[in-house]
Order: structure tokens, then sequence, then C-alpha cells
């Protein structure tokens, strides 16, 4: 059965590494991570770009600023 885990991300720049390799290392591996950019400032969004290319399992988006002002 595959799952989603779906991360909200702001301005995690610093903490995104470990987030992700931590979810890569688990050892049941029908899933997909979604890293789910709330208007970060730092370097959050570049990275996640990076690991998508990477990693098949990882997607990544983010709301546009008219989803912003919805919620």
């Amino acid at each position: 059965m595959k799952f989603s885990v779906i991360v909200p991300v702001y301005n995690a720049e610093n903490y995104l590494h470990k987030l992700v390799e931590s979810v890569l290392q688990q050892t049941y591996k029908d899933y997909e991570l979604i890293l789910v950019d709330d208007g970060s400032t730092d370097g959050s969004y570049a990275l996640m770009k990076q690991y998508a290319k990477r990693y098949d399992c990882l997607l990544y988006t983010s709301p546009s600023p008219r989803d912003y002002a919805a919620s």
C-alpha cells in the first residue's frame, strides 16, 4: 500500500537535509514524500528542487500568492 508523507516547509533550509534523510532511511519504501513550501524566504525552495531531481519519491510544490490570500 503506497502512502504519502506531506510536510509543510517554512524557512527550514538548515533542517531540510535531516528531514529528507530521515524519511529516505525508512525500511518501508512504497511512499512519496511531498514537501510544500509555505512562503519560505531562505533557500528551502531551492533545496526542495534539488532533492526532487535526485529522488524519484520526492515531490515539491509551492502555493501561488493567490493561495496565500485565500487562507
